[in-house]
C-alpha cells in the first residue's frame, strides 16, 4: 500500500490529542476537579481559536495584497497599452484555467516587464526621430540645436501612428534638405562659371558668402534660406556685371569688324581676336569660355580698337577714295549712274582741302553703297535678260552683215563655221520680238513696284526697247517695199521680153549681185549662190532705174541710236549657239 502524504490538520489533531492525553494524566495525578478541567480546556480552545483567527486574518490580508498587486500591475499594463495605442491582451483566465494568485502575479509581472521594455524602445525611437527633426530644422532655419535633455516626449502618446507621423515629417524635412543642397550646388556651379568667365577668384568670392564654401572637400553644409538668398544675391550681382561686360565686348567686336572691313585687315591679324568676334551675337548663357569677359581681355580689345581708330584717322582720305571706287564699281557693274556723284566729288575735294571731316564723307558714301547694293539686287534678273537681249541684237547685226557678203558661200577657211552660226543666228533673231516683249513687261512691273524708271547706263530701258521695236518695224516695212519693188521689176522685165525678145543675162547677173543687199532672209540668198560666184560684167545703161533704186535702199550697216555697235569681225559660232539655247 502506497504511503500518501499526511494531512497537516490530521497531524495537528494527533499532536493536540497526545498533548491533551498527557494533560489529562497530569490532572489526574494532581487531582484537578472537573470544573477546573473544563475551564482550562475552554481557555485552551479559546486561545487556539484566537490563533486560528489571527492566521486566517493574515492569510486574507496576504490574498488581498496579492489581488491588489495583480490589479495594480494590470492597470500599469493597461496604461502602457493605451500609450502605445495597442489593444490589451488578457493573460488571466481564471474561469477556464484556474491557478494560484502568486502564479498569476508572476505572469503579470513578466508581461509588465515586457511591455515596459517595448515602451522604452518605442520612446527611444520617438526621441531619435525627434532629434533628427530638430537637427534638420536647426540646419535649415539657422537655429540653435536642441539637446536630448530638452527634448519633450509625450509619455502618454507613444503609439505607432505617432511614430509614423514623426517619421513622415522627418522624411519630408530630409527631402527638403536634399533639394536645398542640390539647389545650393547648382548655385555654386553657376557662381563658379560666372567667376571663370569674368576672371574672378571663386574661393575668395565664395568665402564672402560663407567661410565653409571655400573648402571644396567638405562641400556645402548650410541649406538655410538666408544662405540661399545671400548666394543668389551674389550670383545676380555677378550676372549683371557679366551682361554689362558682354554688351561692352559686343560693341567693341562690332567696331573691330567695321574697322577690319574698312581697313582691309589681313586674316592673320583678325585671328588673334577670333574668340571675341565669334560672340558678337551670343546671348548671356552662350558665353561660357574662361576669361572671355575678364578685365584684361576687354582692355586688350579696347587697345586694339583704339589702335585701329588711330590708323583709320591717318588713312581716312585713302579710305574715302577706296569707298568711292567701290561705289563706282557697283554702279558700273549694274549699269547705274550714281545720283549724288557730283556731291561726292565736292565732298572729296572738301576732305582733301581739310574743310570737311572724312568720317562724315565716309558715312555718306557708305549709305550710297548700301543703297546701290539694294537696288542692284533688285535689278539682277532684269539685267540678265538685258544682256541676253543685247547679245541677240549683236547677232542680228552680224547676220545682216553676213547676208550682205557676196562671197559668204565661197569655199574657204571658217566658212562652215559661219554657215552654222548664221543658221543659229536666224533662229535667235526670230525670237527677238518675244524677248523684247518679255523684257518690257518685266521692266514695267519693276517700275510700277518702285515708282522709278529702270535705266541702263543712264537711258531708260523701256525707251531703248521701244526704239528698237520701232526700228525693227521700219526695217520690216523697208524689206516689204523692196520685195514689192523686185516683184514689179520682174513683171516689167517679163513684159519687155515678150515685146522685144530675150535679153542677155546681164540684168540677171546684176540682179543676182545686188539682191543680197535688199534681203536679210536666207532662202533667196541660197537661190543666188551660183550667181554670187560669177565674174562681174560691165553695167548696162539701159537699166538706170534699177541702179538708182538699188542705191536708194538704206544700208543695214547704218547704226541706230542706242543700238549696240556690231563688231566687224565675225564672232565664234558657239556664242550664237549659247544665245539660241538661252532664248529657247
Amino acid at each position: 500500500m502506497s504511503k500518501g502524504r499526511k494531512d497537516p490538520f490530521l497531524q495537528g489533531e494527533t499532536t493536540c490529542g497526545s498533548l491533551l492525553y498527557e494533560l489529562q494524566a497530569i490532572w489526574d495525578e494532581v487531582g484537578e476537579s472537573e470544573t477546573e478541567r473544563d475551564k482550562m480546556l475552554l481557555d485552551i480552545e479559546q486561545e487556539c481559536l484566537e490563533v486560528y483567527k489571527r492566521k486566517v486574518d493574515q492569510a486574507n490580508q496576504c490574498r488581498a495584497q496579492l489581488r491588489q498587486a495583480i490589479a495594480d500591475y494590470q492597470a500599469k499594463i493597461a496604461v502602457i497599452y493605451s500609450a502605445m495605442g495597442e489593444r490589451q491582451v488578457q493573460i488571466r483566465q481564471s474561469d477556464h484555467n484556474p491557478g494560484s494568485l502568486k502564479e498569476e502575479l508572476t505572469a503579470i509581472i513578466l508581461q509588465l516587464e515586457e511591455m515596459q521594455k517595448r515602451k522604452c524602445d518605442r520612446r527611444n525611437q520617438v526621441i531619435e526621430v525627434l532629434e533628427q527633426i530638430q537637427q534638420i530644422s536647426s540646419e535649415m532655419q539657422c537655429l540653435s540645436r536642441y539637446t536630448l535633455a530638452s527634448t519633450v516626449v509625450d509619455e502618454m502618446d507613444l503609439s505607432l501612428r505617432k511614430l509614423e507621423e514623426l517619421q513622415r515629417e522627418l522624411q519630408a524635412l530630409q527631402k527638403e534638405k536634399s533639394d536645398r543642397l542640390k539647389h545650393v550646388l547648382d548655385l555654386l556651379n553657376t557662381l563658379k562659371s560666372l567667376c571663370s568667365v569674368l576672371g574672378i577668384d571663386f574661393k575668395q568670392t565664395a568665402n564672402e558668402v560663407h567661410p565653409s564654401l571655400g573648402n571644396d572637400c567638405e562641400g556645402p553644409k548650410n541649406p538655410s534660406k538666408d544662405f540661399i538668398v545671400q548666394l543668389g544675391t551674389v550670383i545676380q550681382r555677378l550676372r549683371e556685371v557679366k551682361i554689362k561686360r558682354m554688351q561692352l565686348l559686343q560693341d567693341l567686336a562690332t567696331s573691330l569688324l567695321e574697322l577690319w572691313n574698312l581697313m582691309d585687315t589681313p586674316t592673320e591679324e583678325q585671328q588673334k581676336f577670333q574668340n571675341v568676334t565669334c560672340n558678337i551675337a551670343a546671348s548671356e548663357q552662350e558665353i561660357t569660355e574662361p576669361n572671355t569677359l575678364s578685365v584684361d581681355s576687354i582692355d586688350l580689345v579696347e587697345a586694339e580698337v583704339s589702335r585701329l581708330e588711330e590708323l583709320k584717322a591717318s588713312k581716312m582720305k585713302e579710305l574715302v577714295s577706296r569707298k568711292r571706287l567701290e561705289l563706282e564699281e557697283i554702279c558700273q557693274k549694274m549699269h547705274l549712274i550714281p545720283e549724288s556723284d557730283s556731291a561726292v566729288e565736292i565732298a572729296i575735294e572738301a576732305v582733301e582741302s581739310g574743310e570737311l571731316d572724312p568720317a562724315c564723307v565716309l558715312e555718306q558714301i557708305g549709305l550710297e553703297i548700301g543703297k546701290a547694293k539694294e537696288e542692284a539686287y533688285s535689278r539682277i534678273e532684269i539685267l540678265d535678260k538685258v544682256e541676253k537681249w543685247l547679245a541677240a541684237r549683236e547677232e542680228e547685226c552680224w547676220l545682216e552683215e553676213y547676208n550682205m557678203d557676196e562671197n559668204r558661200y565661197n569655199a574657204g577657211r571658217g566658212t562652215h563655221l559661219n554657215l552654222k552660226r548664221a543658221e543659229k543666228a536666224r533662229s535667235l533673231v526670230n525670237k527677238l520680238p518675244g524677248m523684247a516683249e518679255a523684257l518690257a513687261s518685266k521692266t514695267t512691273l519693276w517700275e510700277n513696284e518702285r515708282g522709278v524708271e529702270f535705266t541702263y547706263d543712264g537711258i531708260r530701258l523701256l525707251s531703248m526697247i521701244e526704239e528698237y521695236t520701232s526700228s525693227r518695224q521700219e526695217k520690216e516695212q523697208e524689206r516689204k517695199r523692196q520685195r514689192e519693188q523686185r516683184r514689179l521689176q520682174g513683171q516689167t522685165m517679163a513684159e519687155q521680153e515678150v515685146l522685144f525678145g530675150s535679153k542677155p543675162s546681164l540684168l540677171k547677173i546684176q540682179s543676182g549681185k545686188r539682191s543680197p543687199r535688199l534681203s536679210s532672209g536666207g532662202g533667196s540668198n541660197r537661190g543666188l549662190s551660183a550667181a554670187g560666184t560669177m565674174p562681174q560684167t560691165p553695167k548696162d545703161d539701159s537699166l538706170p532705174s534699177i541702179k538708182v533704186n538699188a542705191h536708194e535702199v538704206e544700208s543695214p550697216m547704218k547704226r541706230r541710236p542706242f543700238s549696240p555697235i556690231s563688231s566687224k569681225e565675225p564672232s565664234k559660232s558657239n556664242t550664237t549657239t549659247n544665245l539660241a539655247e538661252e532664248a529657247e
